[in-house]
């Protein structure tokens, strides 16, 4: 009987096809799989539905269908600290942020990070078109494969050595 270490992997799941795909890749390679679905933002449109219910169900339904377990987690305190007010104060000083690019670093490169570790994982993985590479013991953010979809630049501001325990499974795919 075999007592080989089956990688675990944490899966942020948005509820969206890229996030989805990585997921059933991942599987499929024989990783021990776990989704995670992120609440950022606490959002209701004009007829009170708030979007994220749609995404969670469809994560709910991802989840059952590639026959992974899933967990929940609640950062919609720490963005609206650590990304929002940042970006308010970067309008107010006439610049133009990106959020997206606050949120890699603060929240899924950060928080969502630890939490997978927490959980058992030896990597998490996101649906970002991206690419790393290791070489001489430094990771390399590259760009992914598809150009119309390259993502690196929203990781820009990522940690480096973080990438060591990051994943993307389809940076190397064309959408």
């Amino acid at each position: 009987m075999s007592s080989v270490h089956k990688k675990r992997v944490v899966v942020g799941l948005s509820g969206g096809v890229d996030s989805a795909v990585s997921a059933l890749l991942l599987k499929n390679q024989g990783y021990d799989v776990i989704g995670i679905y992120m609440k950022n933002w606490i959002e209701d449109d004009d007829n009170g539905i708030c979007r994220s219910t749609e995404d969670f169900e469809d994560v709910v339904r991802i989840s059952d269908q590639i026959g992974i377990p899933y967990h929940v987690v609640n950062f919609a305190k720490e963005y609206q600290e650590n990304v929002f007010q940042e970006f308010l104060r970067e309008l107010q000083l006439g610049r133009t942020p990106n959020p997206d690019i606050l949120c890699n670093r603060e929240i899924k490169f950060k928080l969502l990070l630890n939490k997978a570790l927490e959980l058992g994982a030896d990597f998490l993985a996101t649906g970002h078109y991206a690419q790393v590479v290791k070489q001489e013991g430094t990771q390399w953010l590259l760009k992914g494969a598809d150009p119309s979809k390259d993502q690196s630049y929203f990781l820009s501001a990522v940690d480096r050595n973080v990438f060591e325990k990051v994943l993307f499974p389809i940076g190397h795919m064309m959408k």
